[in-house]
């Protein structure tokens, strides 16, 4: 019979492959729609209404486009719509948070040093703040600040600097890293699903019944769309940043967290600027490159605010179990040079993904991750470079499978 563990860690996996799919997808078609539209040149005789055009080579052939900014003559037979990589991209996203996050709440999103609540409480916590992130979002991009991009920008990005430090007064630091990259991806999901699409029907519906379309339709949805172009970036590394401890475990995670941001528009505009034939600021990546080193840096300060960790009932089960004392002499003699406060493992200078295996606590907190990836598979230690034996392999196992009991 399968045990329900691996089922788990299995669909886990299932679901970030879909994710990271689905993603590409997204993020492909709309790199390229921006580059695409950045590239467009006007001439003369180019048919009514179009505002410039594009020749592109790909595959051994050419391609034409031309675009519309408001709407053909007439409404052509064939139309193509950019929207489900938007949406498969959230879907599987929000499944990932439910299978990794929401299910695994007590060892991925609370840290009861942060703030000691219950599962439901930090699940309620981490969707309202979804929803109220778009919802402030949206406010803002139709008040009259929505009148000068720079200062709507200057204000988003604050709010995007006070929700990432709000995130690590929440949860733990790999959950704080995540909801930020999923709050932002929401925003970028919801401008599709609720203002560029819909706009877009519009439009189409006018040119079905002979109406001219309104071309502020299209002008919010262009403006949508360049936001999303440059939230793109930063939400990859968001995305990626549960691999990094150094990023999301260390005191001034959310001081990177916001640098990070400035990084990612900061590449973005290179290439929008390459794109647009405006020149080649390769400043941009000089300091991108300087914010990257005070990232670098942040990551080494000492982290000052320390907490007791407490001892949940479940762990309590795993250190209460009969199997506990050899698998700690296990833990102890095979795991914990590296995945300790400080390695003494050559060549390893934090513990890896953050994950300390001292004390009988921590040994118990990630019990889970001990039995998947040290009894059910070989994956740790790599190469089994401390000779785990089978019998210690089996060990692991019979002492997490007899407390799941």
């Amino acid at each position: 019979m399968l045990d329900f563990a691996i089922f788990w860690d299995w669909l886990s996996f299932a679901v970030r492959w879909l994710h990271v799919v689905t993603g590409i997808a997204w993020i492909g078609s709309s790199f390229y729609f921006v580059a695409l539209d950045l590239g467009l040149r006007q001439r003369p005789g180019l048919p009514a209404g179009a505002h410039g055009e594009e020749w592109q080579v790909h595959g051994g052939g050419f391609y034409h486009i031309q675009k519309y900014l408001v709407a053909p003559a007439e409404m052509p037979e064939h139309l193509t719509w950019f929207k489900w990589e938007s949406y498969a991209t959230w879907m599987t996203g929000f499944a990932l948070l439910c299978v990794v996050y929401y299910a695994g709440a007590d060892l991925y999103l609370i840290d009861p040093n942060v703030l000691d609540v219950s599962a439901p409480v930090a699940i309620g916590i981490s969707i309202a703040s979804l929803v109220i992130g778009w919802l402030i979002y949206d406010l803002l991009c139709r008040s009259p600040l929505a009148s000068n991009d720079t200062t709507l920008m200057l204000v988003l990005y604050a709010i995007v600097v006070f929700v990432a430090w709000g995130y690590t007064q929440l949860f733990t630091g790999r959950a704080a890293f995540l909801h930020l990259g999923a709050f932002t991806a929401t925003i970028m999901s919801a401008n599709v699903f609720l203002i560029i699409i819909p706009n877009q029907k519009i439009v189409v519906a006018d040119l079905i019944a002979g109406r001219k379309p309104d071309p502020k339709y299209g002008k919010i949805a262009k403006t949508r769309s360049l936001h999303n172009n440059y939230l793109t970036l930063p939400v990859l590394f968001l995305m990626l940043s549960n691999h990094y401890p150094l990023a999301f475990g260390t005191q001034f995670n959310w001081v990177i967290a916001a640098l990070v941001f400035i990084i990612g528009v900061l590449i973005r505009h290179y290439f929008n600027t390459r794109h647009a034939r405006k020149g080649n600021p390769t400043r941009t990546w000089l300091a991108a490159a300087v914010l990257f080193l005070i990232i670098v840096w942040l990551s080494t300060v000492p982290k000052v605010l320390t907490g007791e960790a407490r001892t949940t009932q479940a762990e309590g089960a795993m250190i209460a179990s009969a199997h506990f004392p050899a698998v700690r002499d296990t833990v102890l003699g095979r795991c914990a040079m590296c995945h300790a406060a400080e390695p003494s493992y050559e060549g390893v200078y934090h513990a890896p993904k953050g994950v300390v295996l001292e004390a009988d606590a921590e040994i118990a907190r990630h019990a889970r991750e001990i039995y998947l990836q040290a009894g059910r598979s070989h994956a740790m230690p790599p190469a089994n470079v401390t000779g785990v034996t089978v019998e210690e392999r089996a060990l692991l196992v019979a002492w997490y499978e007899g407390t799941k009991r």
